[in-house]
């Protein structure tokens, strides 16, 4: 049977000192105020424009980003791939929505798809859609509002911008996962990636698509795009994840009067991103999976499903992640056990990727359990190394 328990090969990536600054680095993170006082003063930092390399760098940037550019991700991806483990290099930068801005992260996320088809140990690709345009274009198109003539060319350069990335993943034979949005920009980006699932995906899943399951449409929607390709004749890429806006969705549904897009509860997600897993299982003849998860349950219920079905372990059609710092548990025990799994590894300059740092650590304070979670096993390990000794 599988188990998550196995502290000994969840941590075997980590030296000592790398376990106890995890430790203090999560009792620092089970502290709402601490995580509060954090974002306050990284905030007030960034606005004006005072060193942070010094404090985020060696702490918590060192935990959960890869590193600065993709050269210096690569100690990391080699350290990974030793035990089994692939990377997914995530270029974090906050879109800017400035031409330089979006330039810039046009050119990083070109160097990752080459980098993958170059690096065994890359399978993916990856990107944010907000990243390649204005996010006021995002939202007048997706609701089917009236655009002014720059921002009909302005959503004409959206499309062109991920076609070129399609595209070069294609050329590439390095799948590509695009990740979700906020409810009210998601109805664009679904109708490009759709389209570009139809026109790369006809051999095989090289364009993905990103479901977030605190929808309560998303399984609708799932099944649907299903079908729309059987009827168009291409496969579909389908990453899984929760979510990552729930509280800014619901304020913002209460404040213009529609109806709130988030489920109503976790128990109604876990319900539907389940469903989701035995729904894309089912039809893996056309589907290929990304089961995106910190969620132990959700893990072990796909590899019952990969069995029930006779899937193999390796199925190049079923992938697990984790983002890189967390979950390690779950990573590295499924790989050990023969499963394909990839870490998340964001990378970018310290001070660019610090908002991202921020949500993490909310992530991981507001995620029932989670921070409990990763503190409990690292202390059972440091306990079992100080028992071997």
């Amino acid at each position: 049977m599988l188990s998550f328990e196995n502290t000994e090969i969840a941590f075997k990536i980590r030296s000592n000192k790398d376990l106890n600054r995890a430790y203090l680095l999560f009792k620092m993170i089970s502290s709402n105020s601490l995580v509060y006082l954090g974002k306050k003063l990284s905030n007030a930092a960034l606005k004006l424009h005072l060193p942070v390399d010094w404090a985020v760098k060696p702490t918590i940037y060192s935990h959960f980003v890869g590193g600065v550019t993709i050269d210096e991700c690569r100690k990391n991806v080699r350290s990974l791939e030793k035990f089994g483990v692939k990377a997914i290099l995530d270029y974090s930068v906050e879109g800017t929505e400035s031409e330089e801005g979006i330039n810039k992260a046009m050119e990083e996320t070109l160097q990752t798809i080459h980098n993958a088809a170059q690096d065994r140990n890359v399978p993916f690709t990856v990107f944010k859609p907000t990243a390649f345009t204005k996010e006021i274009v995002l939202e007048k198109v997706s609701a089917g509002k009236e655009l002014t003539r720059e921002e009909k060319q302005e959503a004409d350069n959206f499309r062109a911008r991920v076609g070129k990335l399609c595209q070069t993943a294609f050329d590439n034979n390095v799948p590509i996962l695009i990740d979700a949005e906020d409810t009210y920009f998601q109805n664009f980006i679904d109708e490009v990636v759709n389209a570009n699932m139809e026109k790369f995906n006809k051999k095989s899943a090289i364009v993905f698509n990103t479901y977030q399951m605190y929808r309560w449409d998303r399984l609708e929607v799932l099944e649907k795009a299903y079908n729309r390709a059987v009827e168009k004749g291409y496969y579909l890429g389908a990453k899984f994840v929760r979510g990552a806006y729930m509280e800014r969705e619901r304020a913002r549904a209460a404040a213009m009067g529609y109806k709130d897009p988030i489920q109503p509860d976790k128990d109604s997600t876990d319900r539907d991103y389940n469903a989701a897993l035995k729904f894309c299982i089912e039809h893996i003849d056309r589907i290929s999976i990304f089961n995106g998860t910190h969620n132990e349950y959700s893990s072990l219920y796909m590899t019952e499903l990969m069995e029930k079905h006779n899937i193999p372990k390796n199925d190049p059609r079923c992938w697990f992640s984790q983002l890189y710092g967390m979950s390690d548990h779950i990573s590295f025990n499924l790989a050990h056990a023969g499963y394909n799994v990839a870490k998340y590894v964001p990378f970018g300059p310290v001070r660019s990727v610090l908002p991202y740092l921020i949500r993490r650590t909310e992530e991981n304070t507001s995620i029932a359990g989670q921070t409990s979670r990763e503190l409990n096993l690292i202390i059972k390990e440091r306990e079992r190394r100080k028992a071997a000794r």
